[in-house]
């Protein structure tokens, strides 16, 4: 297992800066983590850092509410694009979900999902704002629009990861579609339960933390 390919390192705080953003790349390129992740505007630069290795650079769009127009989170999506982002991680519209105008919904996934064809895309469904079954109808629309990773938060809502919602998820998806844990992972124990859960993929801030704790294991 390579626990360090789990892990998408995380830098989304608003008030980041530069120097911050370039020591989270030191940090993934040290540790060979799956990709960094960072708000659309630090993309040419992450993606600069981390020229000649394999570790992604990943961008999230509509964030954190996901509640903007399709066509801005569209044109998002392309501007990030061209500018070197590798995976996408974008939040659905969460209101038109639970008020179940799908075709909105769906409508804005997919339309993200063309403006970064070739790209891997994570769909943020918000999990603590949703019921069990706005969970489940979120992952389908989420797979019928193309999309390969569900992820359950951003971490700026209400609640993060559960157990319980990973394992839902994956449930619902099983290998269709992968699964992104992400919101108040800071320790070995609560991300090694996540994955045995079903999580492919662990969005966090505390990433040398963990890996510095698994040596204890």
């Amino acid at each position: 297992m390579r626990l360090e390919k789990y892990f998408d390192h995380t830098i989304l705080k608003p008030d980041a800066t530069s120097s911050e953003v370039i020591k989270v790349c030191d940090e993934a390129k040290e540790h060979n983590f799956a990709s960094v992740c960072v708000n659309g505007s630090f993309t040419s630069l992450v993606k600069e850092q981390l020229e000649g290795t394999d570790v992604k650079t990943c961008v999230v769009i509509g964030f954190p509410l996901g509640a903007m127009c399709t066509g801005v989170k569209e044109y998002e999506a392309m501007r990030v694009v061209e500018k070197g982002a590798d995976e996408i991680d974008m939040v659905i519209n969460i209101g038109a979900l639970k008020e179940g105008n799908y075709d909105v919904v769906i409508e804005d996934l997919t339309t993200v999902r063309r403006a970064c064809e070739g790209k891997i895309l994570k769909v943020i469904i918000e999990t603590c704002l949703l019921t069990d079954d706005e969970k489940i109808k979120a992952c389908e629309l989420a797979m019928e629009a193309g999309a390969d990773y569900v992820k359950t938060s951003t971490g700026f809502s209400t609640g993060g990861a559960t157990i319980y919602d990973v394992g839902l998820m994956k449930k619902v998806v099983g290998n269709k579609c992968k699964v992104k844990a992400a919101g108040g992972i800071r320790d070995y124990n609560t991300a090694m339960a996540l994955i045995e859960a079903g999580a492919d993929r662990i969005g966090t801030s505390s990433t040398i933390k963990i890996l510095n704790e698994a040596k204890n294991y």
